[in-house]
């Protein structure tokens, strides 16, 4: 990842037709726009790869996750369950629709873990997100038995997996929902942007009329539709260049991830060398997105230790325990309620705190996630890059 690694004449052909039209917007124009409907024919494709039904493109892999919590109906007083690894657009969403994440440990996939989210369901729980993070899946059959025995819908946080699979199956499309993001680096991009999928007929109406101000689409998709607009929305529109790029890119994606797995099983050959590691536990290897390459030692020390031989040769890898953006311990703005508003919403409500974080509640994944250690896969690995990287293993081997 990611993939501007692989931009090329195709999505300049792609964006080229976007400005013979002089039409940026997805909706109307019809007369200037000569039947070009980039948004419109990305949502099919999408739809068509991942085998779903239905799909709304829209602004960013955070707003998506915003629509299809509001589309499922999530609101004030609502619990969310998700997992304490993740990057912070799944719980900030959570929040802006008004309801309280609650944080599952995660397992040695590195995501929900399973036995954990049945202790967190209440009877506020209103969703489970499940992130496939670092690009392989989670324990999804597990994780929508548990949801399907309380009646709980599932949404997955698809954000870092575009293009993975589980037994064949395209990760988004267990639950009632899947989202996507596609922005600057992710493994196909459209610089900023999204996607949520599902084979909800209701609830892809739902999302469709709620990402644009109420409007009606399906009375017609290229237009704005009727005006009898059944509930208040707001703008989350995608324009016709990212479809343009999501076009372009999609072509591209089974490629990208094939790369990736040939990359990261050079990474991982060179690491199996060191005393004592371990890997993230893949559940499907032949349907790895392989955007990352995650394997773990005995201890946070001895981890400590291999990272700063492999920084010192020029290939440090990412740490999340020291990550401040994607590890709940360091999400300071949410452990102490930081907020812009006055009355310090969604942290408080009517003069009083509506919930208190520990940071400490979340000791098996603080454990694991300190003794992890965590490279990227570029999609284009350099003869350099590659040599760099095998040294830097080579010599914390020898530790």
């Amino acid at each position: 990842m990611p993939g501007f690694e692989v931009f090329g004449e195709e999505e300049k052909q792609q964006v080229l037709e976007v400005f013979d039209t002089g039409v940026l917007f997805r909706y109307e124009f019809a007369d200037q726009r000569n039947g070009v409907y980039k948004v419109r024919e990305f949502e099919q494709a999408f739809a068509d790869y991942t085998g779903a039904v239905h799909a709304q493109a829209v602004t960013s892999g955070t707003a998506a996750l915003k629509v299809a919590l509001a589309a499922m109906g999530v609101g004030i007083g609502d619990e969310v369950i998700t997992q304490g690894f993740t990057f912070v657009a799944t719980w900030e969403a959570i929040l802006d629709i008004g309801a309280l994440p609650i944080f599952t440990e995660v397992d040695q996939t590195l995501n929900m873990d399973p036995a954990d989210l049945e202790k967190k369901i209440t009877e506020k729980t209103r969703a489970i997100i499940p992130v496939h993070m670092l690009g392989a899946p989670a324990r999804i059959h597990e994780i929508k038995a548990i949801a399907d025995r309380h009646g709980i819908p599932v949404l997955e946080d698809t954000a870092q997996a575009a293009g993975a699979r589980l037994d064949g199956q395209h990760l988004g499309t267990f639950g009632q929902c899947g989202t996507f993001s596609f922005d600057s680096v992710k493994t196909m991009t459209t610089g900023e942007g999204g996607m949520v999928i599902t084979n909800d007929g209701e609830m892809w109406r739902n999302c469709s009329e709620y990402h644009d101000h109420g409007h009606d689409h399906a009375v017609n998709p290229g237009g704005r539709g009727g005006e009898g607009r059944r509930f208040v929305g707001f703008n989350y529109r995608m324009m016709e260049l990212q479809g343009a790029m999501g076009l372009a890119q999609l072509a591209k994606l089974d490629g990208m991830c094939e790369a990736q797995r040939k990359h990261k099983a050079v990474f991982k050959e060179a690491a199996a060398k060191i005393a004592g590691v371990g890997f993230r536990e893949i559940l499907d290897e032949a349907g790895d997105s392989a955007t990352f390459f995650a394997f773990m030692l005995p201890d946070s020390e001895q981890a400590a230790r291999v990272n700063q031989v492999l920084r010192d040769n020029g290939a440090g890898a990412i740490n999340f325990a020291e990550n401040s953006w994607h590890f709940y311990p360091a999400w300071e703005h949410l452990l102490n309620g930081k907020t812009l508003c006055r009355n310090g919403w969604p942290f408080d409500a009517h003069g009083k705190r509506r919930f208190i974080y520990d940071p400490e509640m979340l000791p098996a994944s603080s454990e694991l996630m300190s003794r992890t250690l965590v490279y990227q896969v570029p999609v284009n690995l350099s003869d350099s890059q590659r040599d760099t990287t095998l040294h830097a293993l080579e010599q914390a081997a020898r530790l």
